[in-house]
C-alpha cells in the first residue's frame, strides 16, 4: 500500500489525480473494512476539495480523517458520545484540522473513538467498534482511543488519521494495526478546538503509513520543520529499559521485539540494556487518581449530572473517580510529576532514544471485551495492559513513535522509540533508520 509520499509523487508525475484518489478513498471508506470507522462522512465536500486541489501542495488533495473530538466548522463535536450529538455546532475548525486543510489535505470524515477518549481498547457501545485490519478470521479490537482514525489509515481510506494521545491513544492503535503513530511533545501542536480529556497530558498528533509520512504530518501540525539527519544507526546510543515494559508480555511480542533488536544490532546499532528504577515511583505518584480522572471530571461533572445515563458506563466509572481528588492532592501530583520528569531526564541524558514494545500484547478479540458487565473485568485488564507502556511517555511529557516490527503473516506488534520532551527530531531521525533496517532484514 502506497504511503503519502509515493501517492503525491504519482500525482505530480501525472500517474493519477486527486479526484481519482479521493474516489478510491471513498470506496474503501464505504467497504466492510471500514465498518463503524466513521461517525460522520463528508464525501461530497471531499470531492469538491479534490477537484480544487493543488497537486504541488504538501498534501496534494489526498485524504485525511479527523477523530470525532476535533471541531469542524458547522458541526457538533460529539467525541464518540451520544450525549453531545446535538451540541451547538463549532464555529471554526480546530487548529489541527485547519492546518491539514491549508496544506492541501481533503477531509473525508469524522472517525469513531472510545467515548471521550477514555480507553485504550477502542470499543464504543454507541457507534459500534471498528475492526482491526490484521485478521480476517477473528474480529479484533482496533485499539483506542483513536480507533477509527487508525483503521482509516490501515485500510487505505486515508493517508493521515488525525487523533490525540493522552496515554497512548495514537500509539496503541498504530501498534495493533501495523501502522506508524507519532506522539510529539505535547506543547508543539496546539490543542485549540479539541475536546479535552486531560489538559495536562493530551497531545494532538497523527497516524500514517510510514515514518516519512509521520514527519510530514508533524511538520504540518506543528508548523515547523523537522531536522531529521541521515546519520547511520551506529551514530546513536540506544537503550532498552528492562523493568516494567516487559511485565505480562505475550511470547509473540517478546519474540518480535528480540528479533528487532537483533536486526538493529546487525545494522550497526549500539543498544544498552538499562534499569530505570524511577518507573517504580509512578504508582505512588498517581495513587490519588492521576491527571486524567481529575481533569476529565472537572470538564464532565455538570454533563454527568444532566446526562450520565447516556454515557458508556465504563467511561463514566473512570471519570467519577476524579471527584474524590482534593485540591492539595492535585497540586502535589503536579509537583511530584515535575520532580519525577527531572529524575528520568537525568537518567536518560546519555542516550539518544529508548526502545520498548509499544504494548505488551497483540490485539484481543472484540468479543472478549465487548460492552457488558460480565466482560468488565477483562476489559479493564486489557485496557491497563495497553495503556501501561505508552502512558509512561505522557507522564514524562515526552515524545514517542510506534512503528511495526512484526514478521509478515503475524499479528501486528509495535516498536516504540521514545525520549523526553523536545527530543522529537532525534526520535524521528532514528525511526527513519530503524524502519529502513527492519525493511531490509
Amino acid at each position: 500500500m502506497n504511503d503519502l509520499h509515493a501517492a503525491r509523487l504519482s500525482l505530480q508525475a501525472g500517474g493519477s489525480d486527486a479526484r481519482t484518489e479521493i474516489e478510491r478513498a471513498i470506496e474503501i471508506s464505504q467497504s466492510p473494512a471500514c465498518a463503524h470507522v466513521f461517525t460522520r462522512t463528508m464525501f461530497d465536500e471531499a470531492r469538491q476539495g479534490a477537484a480544487e486541489a493543488n497537486p504541488q501542495s504538501r498534501l496534494a488533495g489526498l485524504a485525511f480523517t479527523s477523530k470525532d473530538l476535533f471541531d469542524i466548522d458547522g458541526q457538533p463535536t460529539p467525541a464518540g458520545s451520544v450525549v453531545l450529538s446535538h451540541a451547538p455546532a463549532a464555529k471554526a475548525d480546530a487548529i489541527a484540522v485547519a492546518r491539514l486543510r491549508a496544506a492541501g489535505g481533503v477531509l473525508t470524515g469524522r472517525t469513531n473513538m472510545s467515548e471521550f477518549a477514555f480507553s485504550g481498547v477502542g470499543v464504543n457501545p454507541h457507534h459500534g467498534t471498528p475492526i482491526n485490519v490484521s485478521d480476517n478470521a477473528t474480529p479484533r479490537i482496533p485499539g483506542g482511543s483513536s480507533s477509527g482514525a487508525a483503521i482509516s489509515v490501515a485500510s487505505g481510506a486515508a493517508f493521515i488519521g488525525l487523533g490525540s494521545d493522552t496515554g497512548g491513544s495514537i500509539r496503541i492503535p498504530a501498534a495493533l494495526n501495523g501502522i506508524v503513530g507519532f506522539k510529539n511533545t505535547a506543547r508543539l501542536v496546539p490543542a485549540d478546538g479539541a475536546l479535552p480529556l486531560s489538559t495536562t497530558l493530551d497531545t494532538v498528533c497523527a497516524m500514517t503509513r510510514s515514518v516519512r509520512d509521520a514527519i510530514t504530518a508533524h511538520e504540518i501540525l506543528s508548523a515547523r520543520l523537522v531536522t531529521a539527519g541521515t546519520a547511520p544507526l551506529a551514530t546513536y546510543r540506544l537503550a532498552v529499559v528492562k523493568n516494567v515494559f516487559f511485565d505480562g508480555i505475550e511470547p509473540a511480542v517478546a519474540a518480535a521485539f528480540e528479533r528487532t533488536l537483533n536486526a538493529l544490532r546487525s545494522a550497526g546499532a549500539r543498544i544498552d540494556e538499562i534499569e530505570l528504577p524511577e518507573l517504580a515511583d509512578l504508582q505512588s505518584i498517581n495513587a490519588t487518581g492521576g491527571f486524567s480522572a481529575a481533569e476529565s471530571h472537572a470538564w464532565h461533572r455538570l454533563l454527568l449530572e444532566r446526562s450520565g445515563a447516556g454515557y458508556d458506563p465504563r467511561v463514566a466509572q473512570r471519570i467519577v473517580r476524579g471527584a474524590t481528588m482534593k485540591a492539595h492532592e492535585y497540586i502535589d501530583l503536579i509537583n511530584a510529576r515535575r520532580a519525577w520528569i527531572a529524575r528520568v531526564e537525568t537518567a536518560l541524558a546519555s542516550f539518544d532514544a529508548v526502545l520498548s514494545p509499544t504494548v505488551p500484547i497483540t490485539a484481543p478479540s472484540i468479543a472478549s471485551v465487548a460492552p457488558g458487565a460480565e466482560r468488565d473485568d477483562e476489559f479493564f485488564r486489557v485496557n491497563a495492559l495497553l495503556l501501561r507502556n505508552p502512558s509512561i511517555v505522557n507522564m514524562l511529557d515526552g515524545c514517542a513513535l510506534s512503528l511495526p516490527c512484526h514478521a509478515a503473516g503475524q499479528l501486528p506488534v509495535g516498536l516504540m522509540l521514545w525520549h523526553a520532551a523536545l527530543h522529537d527530531d532525534a526520535v524521528l531521525a532514528i525511526a527513519l533508520q530503524v524502519e529502513r533496517a527492519l525493511q531490509n532484514q
